[in-house]
């Protein structure tokens, strides 16, 4: 079982704002997902072979082919700032590195 306090803690960690009804909410769909995976738990799979997916699959590759694409002017065209280029985006992270 999930409590609420579980859920404050991981949106803390993915520093998610979450309001009282989504942690009520999480805390309730995330219990019921974990004992969906209990229940699955429960099930026999001795005899079934491991798979990377239920449906064969068959990778379909198709040849490089060079195409006709913007120009930089043209993809910068409609860009709101540009500098030397390329997009001009605001700054979202500090430069300091990881915490």
């Amino acid at each position: 079982m999930i409590d609420e306090k579980e859920v404050m803690q991981v949106a803390e960690l993915a520093r998610l704002k979450l309001s009282p009804e989504e942690i009520r909410r999480f805390a309730s769909q995330l219990s019921q997902i974990l004992d969906y995976i209990r229940q699955l738990n429960e099930v026999d799979t001795s005899s079934v072979e491991p798979m990377s997916h239920p449906l064969d699959l068959t990778n379909v590759f198709r040849e490089d082919a060079v195409k006709p694409s913007l120009t930089a002017e043209e993809a910068l065209a409609n860009a709101p700032e540009k500098r030397g280029g390329f997009f001009l985006v605001p700054q979202v992270l500090d430069g300091t590195g990881p915490e």
